[in-house]
């Protein structure tokens, strides 16, 4: 099961929260927030490594839905093994709402939504899946103990996993 804390302007959009429980995937709860760029977009960000994720918002109603596959293919330019990126997928078959609980994740979020505004320049289209992967090589503080960037986290994540689970 997939958690995606989410903040009010995108609950706003998407629907109320549910009761909150445990996600089961191994990259577990994420969160995420509205930006209002035209065409408006949706930025996710992963609690434990912090990986950014960007998709278009439009329709709202499905945003849940299709940010799975979304996933997999940041996750796959990011170099994850195909067998990885399928199981999550099937971890995510089901998703809950809740509301945010993580302070520091959320004061990352809002870090990511300056940058993606100075690094997309006004383009009225940017490449979402490029942007994700610039804002993955962002150093941030809650990950300086570990692999300072969320790509160097996810890479590290990755690596730990059992042979057979790679």
């Amino acid at each position: 099961m997939l958690i995606v804390h989410a903040t009010k302007k995108l609950l706003d959009r998407v629907g109320p929260p549910g009761t909150a429980e445990e996600s089961t995937t191994l990259l577990g709860p994420w969160y995420a927030t509205a930006l209002f760029w035209k065409p408006q977009v949706a930025l996710f960000v992963n609690e434990s490594t912090l990986l950014p994720v960007l998709m278009p918002l439009a329709p709202a109603t499905t945003l849940l839905d299709r940010f799975p596959q979304q996933l997999a293919v940041v996750l796959a330019a990011h170099g994850a093994a195909e067998e990885v990126v399928r199981r999550e997928l099937e971890q995510m078959a089901e998703c809950r709402l809740a509301k945010t609980a993580n302070r520091s994740v959320v004061g990352v979020m809002n870090e990511f939504t300056h940058l993606a505004d100075v690094h997309r320049s006004g383009d009225p289209a940017p490449d979402l899946l490029g942007l994700s992967l610039r804002l993955a090589t962002t150093p941030c503080s809650p990950l300086y103990a570990r692999h300072v960037r969320p790509d160097h986290e996810l890479a590290a994540l990755l690596q730990s996993l059992p042979p057979t689970r790679r």
